[in-house]
């Protein structure tokens, strides 16, 4: 299935690359939900992930013919979204100085359902509740930390994937990823000791 799907790529990255059109837009197909989701996970912000989603597969649109095929083409792409969320963060501290920061509202945040087995409501509200203080504490993490915790423990990728991502050595993937799970930790810790 993996082989088939990464044959599937290959095929239609060469089409592209020669300027197939509708390659070009079933890779989008493929692709767009991962995009998305993960653009999401780092900016936590609908409309900023929709403009990351269209922003990445211009990029890729426009540089298609500089992937060699070295690395795995989700992994080319996720380096994409990771630079494109890093730009808008850049971009948005830039506007904070003019602006004030407010507090996320909670329908910003979109919680990951957790499923049910048999639960009461009270403990399906105590599972909501608890999933709004984890995506607040992601989104208080910094965005560096943010996107190797959001690939490592959300999106499951390997470390040495991570690594190549974001372009950083696997040390210091590490070393984000605990600062990020120890802040974290923290965060829960004082939701659960009230």
């Amino acid at each position: 299935m993996v082989e088939q799907d990464k044959n599937i790529d290959s095929e239609l990255i060469d089409r592209a690359k020669k300027g197939d059109e509708r390659a070009f837009t079933e890779l989008v197909k493929r692709y767009e939900n991962i995009v998305y989701s993960f653009s999401y996970k780092v900016c936590r912000d609908k409309e900023k992930a929709t403009e990351t989603l269209q922003d990445t597969f211009v990029n890729v649109y426009k540089n298609l013919s500089a992937f060699k095929g070295k690395s795995k083409f989700s992994t080319w792409l996720y380096s994409i979204v990771a630079n494109n969320c890093l730009m808008k963060r850049r971009k948005s501290k830039l506007d904070e100085i003019w602006i004030s920061y407010d507090e996320p509202k909670s329908e910003d945040l979109e919680p990951v359902d957790f499923p049910a087995f048999d639960k009461s409501p009270a403990e399906l509200l105590m599972d909501k509740e608890l999933q709004e203080k984890l995506d607040r504490a992601i989104l208080m993490l910094p965005t560096d930390y943010r996107m190797v915790f959001i690939l490592r423990d959300i999106e499951g990728k390997s470390t040495e994937e991570t690594a190549k991502i974001l372009k950083l050595s696997l040390p210091a993937v590490k070393s984000r990823l605990r600062r990020a799970r120890i802040f974290l930790r923290d965060e829960l810790n004082k939701y659960f000791s009230k």
